[in-house]
């Protein structure tokens, strides 16, 4: 995909499909969105189950078997299964109106039984795109909802539950949640990493003799941290709010947890912005090497127009048609017999005389990049 249909993308992402002044809680369905995929994993100390959801009416028989139940819907375009869930659980309408329209910035709110969290997932093998996931967490189970279906990054939960070779299989749903949570904040990482090794190819290029035109390649870093950082930073904040209110469905021991990725968010945060005034730098250094080759463009171009001045006024005096014939100040020169031979050096001398005088002045160093200003024209 290319860099403008993805910046086009992500701005649809952020397009409000309902109009001003529309009543709350309003569910208005995207027309072109694909059809939603809804997928049960329960699981306890003893086992798991991972199936489709076929009916609503069969929820209660896996909340009542197992400890913690995790659905997941993937694609949000068809608003009939997300009112269906929404009514089951008691999801509030305003909640259900954010999960719909994926335009939100991340964050964690109460409402009654359940805990309602907002963020940003990065999208495997889409490079810098990102989705929404909007999680509702209660006693015993952990509803999510992906903006667009097609696999996400939270494999690596799914395969620990299926396992059971960590403490996830014998924690409640609150544990689930700070799972989720760190595995889609780790998936971050990688691409802060693969910023900074385009920066230093970046950097490395901009010191080399020959420097093609780098200023796309800095703003699409740029656009790329930017939105990275709209995704982390508010997620900081409600990381942040989510410790700080005394919720009774996190247990103390998973708001240790909670606190670790609390820390990661800061780490990212801290990174992007690093990598942003390294942007930032890099472009003055290129837009100082771009200003520093025109100066010694111009520089060379100087020199050959200060010599040839001079050239210019002598065959510029004795190329005027002047006939000595008519007057013995009509040019005598004309008639000498080492006229011309006179000539020529008289210019010979006059070009190194200059040639000397810059070369004393310093105008022939060598440059920073590595080559003489006549030799980098």
């Amino acid at each position: 995909m290319s860099k403008s249909r993805r910046r086009r993308r992500r701005a649809a992402d952020f397009h409000r499909r309902t109009l001003p002044g529309a009543p709350p809680g309003i569910l208005v369905p995207d027309l072109g969105a694909a059809p939603s995929d809804v997928r049960v994993l329960a699981y306890g100390p003893d086992g798991h189950i991972e199936e489709p959801l076929r009916r609503i009416d069969d929820i209660p028989k896996y909340l009542a078997e197992w400890p913690v139940t995790w659905i997941n819907v993937d694609g949000v375009g068809d608003t009939t299964v997300v009112s269906q869930l929404g009514k089951y659980f008691g999801f509030h309408p305003l909640a259900l109106e954010d999960v719909v329209h994926v335009h939100q910035r991340a964050k964690t709110e109460q409402y009654g039984q359940h805990l309602f969290v907002v963020a940003r997932m990065p999208q495997p093998g889409a490079g810098w795109q990102t989705e929404q996931i909007s999680l509702f967490v209660g006693q015993r189970f952990v509803v999510s909802f992906q903006e667009r279906p097609g696999g996400d990054c939270l494999d690596p939960v799914r395969i620990r539950i299926r396992t059971g070779v960590s403490r996830l299989r014998c924690a409640g749903s609150d544990y689930l949640l700070y799972s989720i949570l760190d595995a889609m904040i780790d998936n971050y990482f990688p691409l802060i990493e693969e910023c900074g090794d385009r920066l230093d190819a970046i950097e490395g290029e901009l010191l080399s003799e020959r420097c093609r035109d780098v200023m796309p390649l800095l703003q699409d870093i740029k656009h790329d941290l930017l939105s990275v950082r709209r995704a982390m930073w508010p997620l900081r904040d409600a990381l942040n709010a989510l410790l700080r209110d005394g919720t009774t469905l996190i247990a103390p021991d998973t708001r240790i947890y909670l606190r670790d990725c609390h820390d990661h968010t800061i780490q990212i945060v801290d990174l992007l912005e690093s990598y942003r005034d390294i942007t930032s730098g890099l472009t003055d250094v290129y837009l100082s090497t771009v200003s520093q080759r025109t100066n010694e463009i111009m520089k060379v171009l100087t020199i050959i127009s200060t010599i040839f001045i001079p050239l210019s006024f002598v065959a510029g005096v004795w190329g005027m048609n002047f006939d000595p014939d008519s007057s013995p100040w009509n040019m005598p020169e004309l008639r000498a017999w080492w006229g011309y031979p006179a000539a020529l050096t008289l210019m010979t001398l006059m070009s190194g005389g200059l040639l000397a005088y810059f070369w004393r002045k310093g105008w022939f160093a060598r440059s920073r990049r590595g080559g003489s200003a006549s030799h980098e024209t």
